[in-house]
């Protein structure tokens, strides 16, 4: 019985405190005198072992058969050393934008792609969580990422998830956080790059528009004739004869006349007809890896690993390069970015600017370029030498944006045992004198989060980022973290869980018409919101 006690007093250790609690133990075991004591009085039984056997096994088919999402994520240790809530609720304060036009090809803006809209802005129209009183749930979909969520008419999240065996879309109920409806994607015949096929979009009909690793374009219903869900394929697109069969489509999205742009990893960009078919392209030269943008103009705006560019249709109606300006790339990858060159998208702001990263050493620059020209107007360095990089999208505030530093971020694993990563988040913005060159560093936060995809709720005045707290206790211990887009203080911290399963890994922040944030993790889904949120006070 003591050793039962023991063992049960070491568990809830471990629980608490975490990984430091079995080091402690394998150091203290090392002693001949604790060894041989608790050797003395601990040993293993046929039946004992067939009883613990049993009941792994009964739990493995319980964790198998149940659909996904009716469980939660599981958790790692340390629960008490990794504060829950961290901060004070904030105030909603809306913020101006400007003027984000509505794509009517695409659903309405905050919903239709993982950065919001077609001008890719990282914005929502929305209130987010103020962090009174936050709820947070959560729900295990196994090992399967919902990197890409957008929200159809009714407000049903559909995702484009991932797993070892392939992609699928998913229609989830925004309240359980089950999917209600799923189909299955053609799986890739070689590898599973995570570039290829990860950028779809939802349409003004509610039909997701996704490229899948065979090389087409499928505009799937997720809703049938009563508006129940259900993802049925509408119309298919062969772009096979081409894309060559060693390249993919990274990036889908329509302009202002309902064409389908789509780019590929090798610097192909081209258009698809809807009604007819038609598909004309223009090859680049260049290695696309992220989303492009287009705006009212019927310009699309695509970065390659070069230079960002301006693509226009000529008379013939096939894209062709308006503008094309050079960024300086660097001399190599760095660590948080897949490519060498710009990690971000371009994203359109108000006033006839268009911003991108370069990939600049020792310090990352935010350019800021004319719309009709590409000319530069002004650029910042951000974060400290030899530390910057920026692996996800800008989120745009009025005349500047907001910008993540995702350098060290390598894979998962750089987050495991409270590890963090360089860290910070900065605003810059175009000054209102447009010529002097310099752009103007409104904040910088020491908010490390290392893959997140900062999300501006122009409702609340919060920039929304997934954070991570480093901790000597080698607890890793994710966050949602809301900070004041116009000062960069950091209102609030809350938990969303513990752990390496809870790692975004990259995938986008969205959030709801009720105030709702979502954040897709490795193994499922987070759902955050404010118990009261219309009663936030300062």
């Amino acid at each position: 019985m003591p050793v039962i006690w023991l063992l049960l007093a070491l568990l809830v250790a471990w629980v608490a405190l975490g990984p430091w609690v079995p080091v402690a133990v394998a150091v203290a075991l090392c002693v001949p005198r604790v060894r041989w004591w608790v050797l003395d009085r601990f040993w293993v039984t046929w039946r004992g072992t067939g009883i613990a056997a049993a009941v792994v096994a009964v739990l493995a088919g319980i964790v198998v058969l149940l659909p996904d999402g009716w469980l939660p994520v599981p958790q790692s240790t340390g629960v008490l050393v990794a504060p829950s809530y961290v901060g004070r609720p904030a105030s909603a304060t809306p913020v101006p934008a400007g003027t984000i036009p509505q794509n009517p090809h695409l659903a309405r803006n905050g919903a239709g792609t993982a950065l919001g809209d077609a001008w890719s802005t990282g914005t929502s129209p929305w209130l987010g969580p103020v962090g009174l009183q936050p709820e947070v749930d959560t729900a295990w979909y196994g090992l399967e990422q919902c990197a890409t969520l957008a929200l159809d008419s009714r407000d049903r999240l559909v995702g484009l998830c991932e797993a070892r065996g392939g992609r699928a879309l998913h229609v989830i109920d925004p309240d359980s956080m089950r999917p209600l409806a799923t189909k299955r994607l053609p799986a890739p015949e070689d590898g599973d790059d995570e570039v290829c096929g990860a950028h779809p979009y939802l349409d003004a009909a509610d039909r997701m528009v996704v490229a899948t690793s065979d090389r087409r374009v499928l505009a799937v219903s997720t809703a049938d004739a009563d508006g129940e869900p259900d993802l049925t394929t509408a119309r298919t697109w062969d772009l096979s004869p081409h894309v060559p069969n060693d390249d993919c489509l990274v990036a889908l999205l329509p302009d202002w006349a309902g064409r389908i742009w789509w780019a590929t990893q090798d610097g192909l960009v081209g258009t698809v007809a809807p009604d007819s078919g038609e598909v004309r392209v223009l090859d680049l030269g260049e290695e696309v890896a992220g989303p492009f943008s287009t705006d009212e103009t019927g310009a699309t705006y695509v970065v390659t690993t070069h230079a960002l560019h301006r693509l226009v249709l000529d008379g013939s109606g096939t894209p062709g390069i308006a503008w094309r300006t050079e960024y300086d790339r660097g001399t190599e990858r760095k660590t948080g970015q897949t490519t060498r060159g710009s990690g971000t998208a371009p994203v359109v702001l108000d006033g006839g600017v268009v911003a991108i990263t370069d990939n600049a050493e020792p310090r990352m620059h935010v350019l800021m370029l004319e719309r009709s020209t590409g000319v530069e107007i002004c650029r910042a360095a951000v974060f400290e030498d030899d530390a910057s990089a920026s692996g996800t999208a800008l989120a745009s505030v009025g005349s500047g944006v907001v910008v993540a530093n995702t350098h060290g971020y390598a894979s998962p694993v750089r987050t495991l045992l409270g590890r963090g990563t360089s860290g910070g988040m900065a605003r810059v913005d175009v000054p209102a004198d447009r010529s002097g060159g310099e752009c103007r560093v409104r904040w910088t936060s020491e908010v490390v989060a290392p893959s997140s995809v900062p999300r501006v709720s122009l409702a609340s005045g919060l920039v929304y980022a997934y954070a991570k707290r480093p901790s000597w206790w080698g607890v890793s211990a994710w966050y949602l973290t809301g900070i004041d887009v116009r000062t960069g203080r950091s209102y609030f911290s809350v938990r969303t869980g513990t752990g390496v399963l809870m790692d975004n890994d990259h995938a986008a922040l969205t959030l709801a018409p009720d105030g709702t944030a979502y954040v897709a993790t490795l193994a499922g889904m987070v759902r955050v919101q404010d118990r009261q949120p219309k009663d936030a006070s300062d």
